[in-house]
């Protein structure tokens, strides 16, 4: 039998071993010591006022909305805007009027590698209800709010409204974690939430009030105002921890002649020299083996 159809086939073996060991050689190479970081650099946020507002008017049957936001930061910012006026269709003629008025309104946002922190101070604040150019909704002497959360500790939620506070014209005493509700006759009613603490183990967050307002004015075209108003919020996501660096696999030094090596390095011997070795040897095997079939053939 010829044994040119031995040599074929095992020539063919090896140029496959050659090449799936030049392939594989790289791609195992690519695959160790690899490492997927996420970036979780921490968040926080804070806002001085937030009306979620919904305002009908009396020649309207549809509500508009009264959606706005004072000093409304996420880090790394800070704001001491201390007014805030908007304008509604078919309010006051159209004209601006006036949200909130403060001697300090000041929020701020702020992110490193060990902590996220956000906080708000309000003090000496007014705010006001389209309908009632009058008449305060709330007024309040200091306000503040706090969220701190550091890398490997415990996130803490503060707020505090500290001295008087007055709802519709009447001085009011809050109640510590509780709601108090203030109804003024003609006018309508607040029910206010005190101090809102929410933690987990990375976030906190802190509402020092959160008003539900159910009015009707009967001025200024405005028939009924309903929904939320908050005083100070502040929200932190703590930084993630950094993880611990992975090293390399060792390279394995291979075997025999450092002479040889050195030379190589010296000609410009690239990082593919052992994978191209290594086809080599692949060839050198398969075809040794295909000589020993084809004497044993014959």
């Amino acid at each position: 039998m010829n044994s040119n159809a031995f040599r074929m086939p095992a020539r063919r073996v090896a140029v496959t071993a050659a090449a799936a060991a030049l392939a594989a050689g790289p791609a195992t190479l690519a695959g160790a010591g690899q490492a997927h970081a996420t970036d979780d650099r921490g968040r926080a946020g804070a806002v001085v006022l937030r009306t979620g507002l919904d305002v009908s008017l009396l020649d309207k049957t549809a509500g508009v909305p009264l959606a706005v936001s004072l000093n409304e930061v996420r880090a790394p910012r800070s704001a001491e805007k201390t007014t805030l006026t908007a304008k509604l269709d078919g309010v006051e003629g159209g004209r601006p009027f006036t949200v909130l008025g403060a001697e300090v309104a000041r929020a701020s946002a702020i992110v490193t590698e060990e902590k996220a922190e956000g906080s708000v101070h309000l003090a000496h604040a007014k705010v006001h209800l389209p309908g009632l150019p009058l008449l305060s909704l709330i007024e309040v002497d200091q306000v503040t709010a706090k969220a701190v959360c550091a890398v490997g500790g415990k996130p803490v939620a503060s707020a505090d409204p500290l001295g008087a506070v007055t709802v519709l014209g009447k001085r009011t005493t809050l109640t510590a974690g509780g709601i108090t509700e203030v109804k003024v006759p003609g006018v309508g009613e607040v029910r206010l939430d005190l101090t809102s603490l929410r933690t987990t183990s990375r976030t906190a967050a802190a509402t020092a009030l959160e008003l539900k307002v159910s009015v009707n004015p009967l001025q200024l075209n405005v028939a009924d105002v309903e929904g939320t108003v908050t005083l100070a919020e502040a929200t932190c996501k703590s930084p993630a921890a950094a993880a611990a660096p992975t090293e390399p696999a060792a390279e394995v030094e291979p075997q025999g002649a450092p002479a040889e090596e050195a030379n190589l390095a010296e000609t410009g011997g690239s990082s593919a020299t052992p994978y191209v070795a290594a086809g080599a040897v692949a060839l050198l095997v398969a075809g040794g083996g295909a000589f020993a079939m084809a004497r044993r053939r014959r």
